[in-house]
């Protein structure tokens, strides 16, 4: 049996000052490979990877929640 991946796998706690701030300060920044950026109408798959960085913003283009899942 594999061990409980870490609550923090892909490092969202690292990202959480994004909240609040445009989306287009994400532009000039690097994230870990598969980082998904979601917009409030993208689709998405539903798998759940506990070391994928996600960004959401909402219809305002601001950050809303990054986290891993």
């Amino acid at each position: 049996m594999a061990p409980p991946e870490p609550e923090d796998a892909c490092g969202a706690a690292g990202y959480q000052g994004l909240i609040g701030q445009p989306r287009s300060v994400l532009e000039n920044m690097n994230f870990p490979l598969g980082t998904r950026v979601i917009g409030p109408e993208d689709a998405v798959t539903a798998d759940f990877r506990p070391d994928r960085l996600n960004i959401e913003y909402a219809p305002n283009d601001r950050i809303e929640k990054v986290a891993c899942y």
